[in-house]
C-alpha cells in the first residue's frame, strides 16, 4: 500500500516470529495459511463496545485444522460460548478443554435444538456447510460457516439462497478470511470512495503446495479427494467480489493434470486436473483470472486490481486523478487500515483475518447488518468456481454463471 505499507507492520501475535514462519517449509505440523499472523491495524483507535450483550454461541468442528476456535468466538467480550460439538468424541473433548466450556454435544443436529443458542459456527466439512447453514437458521440461529459456501452440489445454492430469504431477520456469514487481509480491505474501502473507478482487470491466486508422495491434508469422509481445484475458490474469487460487491459473469477455464500420465487417474468426480485457471468476464465488464494451483512455488492467498484511474498490487499506485482522488479520499476521513480488535481476541492466521471474522459476525447479529460477506457475495465467490470446471472439462468452453440477489 503506497501510504500504508511504507509504515512498520505491528506484530499482532507471538506466534508471527520470523522464525515461527521460517519454519513452515520444515515442519509438517503447521498447516499453510494458519502461520500467517502479521497484520496491521489503526492501533490509534481503541474498540468500544456497541452493546454489553452477549450474543449465545455455539460452536461445531474442531476436526485436522482445529478450525472452530481458530476464529476467537470463545474469547469475544459479546460472547458466551454455551457449547461446543464435534462428531469425534476425542476431539468434542478436546475442543471443550481448549475453549473452557463444559457443555457439549455429539452433533449439530442435536446443539441446534439448544433454544439457549442464539448463534452457531459451523467448522464442519465442506460439503455440509450449506446443509448445516440450512439447519441452522431453519432452528432460527444466526449462522457462520467457513469456505466455501457449498461443495459440489450446485443445487445447495439454490437451498441456501432461498433459506436466507425466508430468514432475512437471521445473519448468514461466510468466513472468507481474504476479505480481511490488509490489502484486499484497503481495497474494498478505496474502491467504494470512486478511487479506481472500474476495474479493468483483477488477478486473484489461491496456490496452496502439496509435495508429490507426501500425505494429504486429512479430512472428513475424504472430502479433499472428492473434488477438483476450482470447488475450492473463495480466496481466490475475493480478489473481485470481495473488493467489489459484484458478480462473475461467465467463464472460460483450462485445467492442468500431472505431467506423468500413470497419475492422471480421475477421481470420483471424473476430474483429474490439479490446477485450475479461469478467465472471468465481470458485472462492469473487465476481466478477471483466478487461479486454483497445488504445484510447488509459495503459499499465496494474494491478488491484484488495475481500474480506469489506479491499481492496487500490494500498494496503491494511480494517475493523477486516482492520486487525486486517494488523497482527497483519505483526507476526507476513509480509513483503509483495520480497526482494533476487542481486547482477548487476536487477530490469528491467513494473513490476521480469524479474529476480524470472529468479530465482525457477532457484531452484525448486534447491529442487525449484513455481515462482510453476506449470502449473495459467498454465493458470487463460490459459484463461479463450479462453472469453471466445467469449462475445463470442456475445453474452455464460456460458461454463463448464474446471477444472485434476495
Amino acid at each position: 500500500m503506497s501510504k500504508i505499507s511504507r509504515r512498520s507492520f505491528v506484530t499482532v501475535s507471538a506466534a508471527a516470529s520470523v522464525g515461527s514462519i521460517s519454519r513452515i517449509a520444515q515442519s509438517a505440523e503447521v498447516i499453510p495459511g494458519f502461520d500467517q499472523t502479521k497484520t496491521d491495524y489503526d492501533a490509534e483507535k481503541v474498540w468500544q463496545p456497541y452493546s454489553d450483550r452477549k450474543v449465545r454461541v455455539g460452536i461445531v468442528g474442531h476436526g485436522v485444522c482445529k478450525f472452530g476456535l481458530q476464529f476467537g468466538l470463545q474469547h469475544h467480550p459479546n460472547v458466551e460460548l454455551v457449547a461446543v460439538s464435534d462428531l469425534f468424541p476425542d476431539r468434542c473433548a478436546d475442543m471443550a478443554q481448549k475453549a473452557k466450556c463444559s457443555k457439549t454435544y455429539p452433533s449439530l443436529e442435536e446443539m441446534v435444538k439448544d433454544d439457549s443458542i442464539e448463534a452457531i459456527y459451523c467448522a464442519t466439512d465442506a460439503p455440509s456447510h450449506a446443509k448445516h447453514a440450512v439447519l441452522c437458521m431453519e432452528h432460527g440461529k444466526h449462522v457462520a460457516t467457513a469456505v466455501p459456501a457449498f461443495r459440489g452440489d450446485i443445487e445447495d445454492a439454490e437451498r441456501l439462497l432461498e433459506c436466507c430469504r425466508k430468514h432475512k431477520d437471521l445473519v448468514y456469514a461466510m468466513f472468507e478470511t481474504s476479505c480481511f487481509h490488509d490489502d484486499l480491505y484497503a481495497m474494498e474501502k478505496l474502491y467504494a470512495a470512486g478511487v479506481f473507478g472500474r476495474i479493468v482487470y483483477s488477478g486473484g491466486e489461491y496456490c496452496h503446495p502439496h509435495s508429490l508422495g507426501a500425505p494429504a491434508l486429512g479430512s472428513y469422509k475424504d472430502w479433499r479427494k472428492k473434488g477438483c481445484p476450482m470447488w475450492y475458490p473463495t480466496h481466490a474469487t475475493a480478489y473481485y467480489v470481495g473488493i467489489t460487491h459484484k458478480p462473475l459473469l461467465d467463464v472460460s477455464c483450462q485445467g492442468t493434470p500431472y505431467f506423468d500420465k500413470d497419475m492422471q487417474v480421475p477421481n470420483v468426480i471424473g476430474n483429474i486436473f490439479v490446477s485450475e485457471v479461469g478467465l472471468f468476464r465481470t458485472g462492469e465488464g473487465g476481466l478477471s483470472r483466478m487461479i486454483i494451483c497445488h504445484s510447488q512455488g509459495e503459499y499465496l492467498e494474494a491478488g491484484r486490481i488495475r481500474g480506469e484511474y489506479a491499481g492496487f498490487n500490494k500498494t496503491f499506485v494511480g494517475d493523477s486523478v486516482g492520486r487525486e482522488r486517494y488523497d482527497n479520499a483519505v483526507k476526507g476521513g476513509l480509513q483503509i487500515k483495520k480497526y482494533a480488535l476487542p481486547p482477548g481476541v487476536s487477530p490469528g492466521g491467513h494473513g490476521g483475518s480469524h479474529g476480524y471474522l470472529g468479530d465482525d459476525f457477532i457484531d452484525a447479529i448486534l447491529r442487525g447488518r449484513k455481515p462482510r460477506v453476506d449470502v449473495i457475495d459467498a454465493l458470487n465467490m463460490t459459484v463461479p468456481g463450479y462453472y469453471a470446471h466445467l469449462s475445463s472439462m470442456k475445453d474452455g468452453e464460456t460458461m454463463k454463471i448464474p446471477q444472485y440477489s434476495l
